[in-house]
């Protein structure tokens, strides 16, 4: 996997605008910020004019990793692969079987994950879990709080 950032479409397009707008905004608003603090006088013992060369650190570290990320990207739809196992991308739907519920993931990069989506990284322990396996397929996946058990019902490409 390397350097290599795999993101949906989606994904790729909320990373681009995150990255202008901290380019954008953001930067005019910092800059705004530390001249005002300078025309206040003495910057030596200036907590304001600390504080903003501070946020522009942040902001600028901010648009390097993401532009890093950017230069690294592989769309995931334009990958090849399979339908029938569940890899980065895939939209898993699956029966817990402890709570006999019904519960549908997207698995996709750390950069997307959101639980309030549905979208969990590939990395979380259900995500390390669930990758390779089948439709029909029953799975013990081990969390920190215990161990959840899953059948698999459907996977799906976006």
């Amino acid at each position: 996997m390397g350097n290599e950032v795999y993101l949906t479409k989606a994904g790729f397009q909320k990373l681009q605008t995150q990255l202008e707008n901290l380019k954008s905004v953001e930067r005019q608003k910092i800059a705004k910020a530390i001249g005002e603090a300078r025309a206040q006088g003495d910057i030596s013992e200036n907590a304001e004019y600390d504080a903003a060369k501070e946020a522009q650190a942040h902001n600028e570290a901010r648009i390097a990793e993401l532009e890093g990320k950017l230069a690294n990207v592989r769309i995931i739809e334009n990958e090849n692969i399979p339908a029938d196992k569940i890899f980065i991308g895939a939209i898993v739907t699956m029966e817990d079987l402890d709570n006999d519920e019904e519960l549908t993931y997207m698995l996709v990069s750390p950069e997307e994950a959101n639980y309030e989506e549905n979208k969990i990284s590939i990395h979380s322990p259900i995500g390390k879990g669930l990758l390779g396996h089948k439709a029909g397929e029953t799975l013990e996946i081990k969390v920190p709080a215990g161990v959840l058990k899953y059948k698999i019902k459907t996977i799906k490409r976006p």
